[in-house]
């Protein structure tokens, strides 16, 4: 068996909508964060991401965010792909509540955000993607969370 490869993909930029705290439950504390949009752009592809998705994140005892999200892009074409997207979010609790304080910004060399992603598409055109595997890495900026996204081949 050959080495995994990776290739880029697309830039990713979330734009991150209200936030419903369900609070502590038998699994950890679970949050909903809802998706206001956002845009990808990559060689193969790019559009923006429509505002119907989200993240039903569960925060573990240690502080690790388990991200489970779903969203749908449309590409500058007018394809629709539905993204199913987990992954870890490993940042102290005091880093987590100060990320949107301009006096005592977080470094993305201070947390790990790493994500998995699968596609699903009707679009002749973007039939490859319902065959890959994708990974990214994260960083929160603002409102937003911006990943580079990878192709595993």
């Amino acid at each position: 068996m050959s080495d995994l490869e990776t290739a880029p993909l697309f830039d990713l930029h979330l734009v991150l909508g209200a936030v419903d705290a369900v609070g502590q439950t038998p699994y950890g504390t679970r949050v909903v964060g809802n998706l206001a949009g956002g845009s990808f752009a990559g060689e193969r592809l790019r559009g923006r991401v429509l505002p119907s998705g989200g993240d039903w994140g569960l925060f573990l005892p240690d502080g690790t965010l388990v991200v489970d999200g779903r969203a749908t892009y449309e590409t500058d074409d007018g394809a629709l792909i539905y993204v199913v997207y987990g992954g870890r979010w490993a940042i102290a609790p005091d880093m987590m509540q100060r990320l949107n304080d301009p006096e005592r910004p977080v470094d993305p060399s201070e947390y790990v955000l790493r994500i998995h992603l699968g596609f699903e598409t009707a679009s002749a055109d973007y039939a490859w993607l319902n065959r890959i595997v994708a990974i990214g890495r994260g960083a929160h900026v603002g409102d937003a969370i911006d990943y580079e996204v990878f192709e595993i081949r």
